[in-house]
């Protein structure tokens, strides 16, 4: 029996909105590092780093000032490039007068002459600069896509924002945009979850970190139907467990691609408003369920849980907890702000 099969057969409570709780375990102060192998090299145009990760189609681009002056007058620019799996991450520094489509198209286009895996899609998250990338973006052979789902981008973003741009000269806390979302709007568009599409029963679960972690999991790409797995960001405990809501739906297929064509980007308890959220794309909201009161204090400790994640918490979808694999599994990650 495999993880996902252990974890669906917990116990699983009426139908919408009815929802189950099943505890989460106890976490502990010990972390667990991501760590890849790095070999860095530098290019004319930028920096290019590259690991030992499978390398993805899907690429990850953010162009923004950065809290630094040069020369004490004028804001670092940069345009950084990734893919999904961080088999590479380029740096380049823009002056800021040239900051236009034509200069970051030109990155972009020197970055996919020296990576082999070419880009099928570019996805972008900076609604500020929507207009320029997407100008840049349209003259190269990709799909550019405005999303939230930009994971390895986001961590990359606070490992800088941590450990690099406060060592650099110039150097102004006060310039990070500390406390700002990183969505590309911040008017949200709340729907109904299509009546197709509702599942039948709903959990809040838990399952370990362990289970995601190369070395020790059951959770690979190999068994998680249309989902994806994000990138688990740095310093977040290895033996705590990761919060999550298994849906269990007659039409588990269904739901699965709908959420994987639309980008499924996480899922938020309003405790106020006693509400289970669905997010997608990059500006929606679907109401998943209402919460009772007791459902409401589960919902309260799924977001504990997902807040001392680092955000991180998944999304199960299955017709039936004897299933082998889900229709689609997606392991989440709340974009931080201030990036």
């Amino acid at each position: 029996m495999n993880a996902l099969q252990r974890l669906l057969l917990l116990s699983l409570t009426a139908l919408v909105p009815t929802m189950g709780f099943v505890p989460y375990g106890t976490t502990s102060l010990s972390s667990f590092v991501a760590v890849s192998s790095l070999s860095s090299s530098p290019t004319a145009e930028g920096i290019l780093t590259k690991t030992s990760n499978p390398p993805s189609s899907d690429w990850e681009l953010d162009c923004y000032s950065r809290p630094i002056l040069v020369d004490g007058k004028k804001k670092l620019w940069e345009v950084l490039v990734t893919d999904s799996t961080g088999s590479f991450r380029y740096c380049q520094s823009l002056p800021s007068n040239q900051v236009n489509s034509k200069e970051l198209r030109n990155v972009v286009e020197s970055v996919i002459d020296q990576i082999d895996t070419k880009p099928d899609t570019v996805r972008f998250f900076r609604g500020a600069m929507f207009n320029m990338i997407n100008i840049a973006l349209s003259e190269v052979d990709v799909v550019a896509k405005p999303s939230r789902c930009t994971f390895e981008l986001a961590s990359w973003l606070e490992e800088r924002h941590a450990e690099v741009y406060p060592s650099m000269e110039g150097y102004k806390a006060t310039m990070r945009d500390a406390g700002q979302r990183p969505a590309f709007l911040d008017a949200r568009t709340l729907q109904k979850l299509p009546d197709a599409l509702r599942g039948e029963k709903y959990a809040f679960v838990g399952l370990p970190l362990s289970e995601f972690l190369p070395e020790t999991g059951s959770i690979s790409n190999e068994n998680i139907g249309v989902g994806k797995l994000c990138t688990i960001p740095k310093g977040v405990p290895a033996d705590a467990f990761v919060q999550g809501i298994v849906i269990l739906t007659n039409r588990a297929q269904a739901l699965a691609t709908w959420l994987s064509g639309t980008e499924v980007v996480g899922l938020n308890c309003d405790l106020r408003q006693r509400t289970v959220l669905m997010e997608t794309d990059i500006d929606t909201e679907y109401l998943m369920a209402k919460l009772n009161d007791v459902q409401r204090a589960e919902a309260n400790i799924f977001e504990e849980g997902k807040a001392a994640m680092e955000g991180l918490h998944f999304i199960s979808v299955m017709e039936s907890e004897n299933d082998d694999e889900p229709a689609g599994f997606w392991l989440l990650r709340d974009l931080p702000t201030g990036i």
